[in-house]
């Protein structure tokens, strides 16, 4: 895999570039344990909560493609705390839902995405609606030309119209799809679906993260190269 192979790069945001898992967790966490243990006794584990809101998500996504994402959020919320036999407070709720806003970049996302750009045009593929994703954006120094939000697309990730519109609006600046690179965290939501659509894909598998690796042929999910990081992948694949 090499840069002059590529003319643009587009990403999977969650996950790949924002380190939304902690701000989730702690979320999640929150509202379970002001229910208290369940039935058992037993309090659920931090990858039991994480796995719960993964398959709460994916499962509203698909059963309401129109929904904004602060209203899915609301909704896996709601979906954890039952999973342990509580009801999640409406303010709780409501919180969860609005907290798009305190996902932080991961460190090496800025100066990556900023070394990028001086040769590639970037693009960002995300399940995000047009506001929260503006709020994210920001945090990355608003380094993409080519946007395809849930909002736009009318679809949630592995939906393919995200990425038919991507590689469309890529086009239209006469770059063809053999020559865009996709680089995203998720098995399920990016990886998957760029093998379906034979389209080059990088896997950045950070260390201990989980959303997005289970669910819709994740398992069969086969990735051109995979980094550990963001600076791991530019260093190796500009040098």
């Amino acid at each position: 895999m090499r840069p002059d192979d590529f003319d643009a790069i587009t990403f999977d945001v969650y996950g790949t570039l924002i380190d939304w898992e902690p701000s989730i967790l702690a979320r999640l966490r929150a509202c379970v344990d002001s229910q208290g243990a369940d039935g058992a006794g037993v309090a659920p584990t931090d990858a039991a909560l994480i796995d719960a809101f993964d398959r709460a998500r994916a499962h509203y996504q698909m059963l309401s493609p129109a929904r904004p994402y602060p209203r899915i959020l609301e909704l896996a919320i709601a979906y954890v705390a039952g999973e342990w036999g509580g009801r999640v407070d409406p303010d709780q709720q409501a919180a969860f839902g609005a907290s798009v806003g305190e996902w932080v970049a991961y460190d090496d996302s800025v100066a990556a995405l900023a070394r990028l750009k001086e040769r590639f045009v970037l693009g960002a593929l995300t399940n995000m609606d047009d506001a929260s994703f503006a709020l994210s954006r920001a945090r990355l120094g608003e380094p993409f030309e080519i946007l395809v939000t849930a909002e736009r697309a009318g679809a949630y990730k592995p939906s393919l119209r995200h990425f038919v519109l991507s590689l469309t609006d890529l086009a239209a600046r006469g770059i063809p799809p053999h020559r865009v690179l996709h680089v995203a965290q998720s098995r399920r939501a990016d990886v998957r679906p760029c093998n379906l659509l034979g389209q080059p894909v990088v896997h950045i598998d950070r260390g201990g993260k989980a959303l997005g690796h289970t669910g819709f042929g994740a398992e069969l999910a086969v990735p051109d190269a995979t980094y550990p990081t963001m600076e791991a992948f530019v260093e190796e694949f500009l040098n």
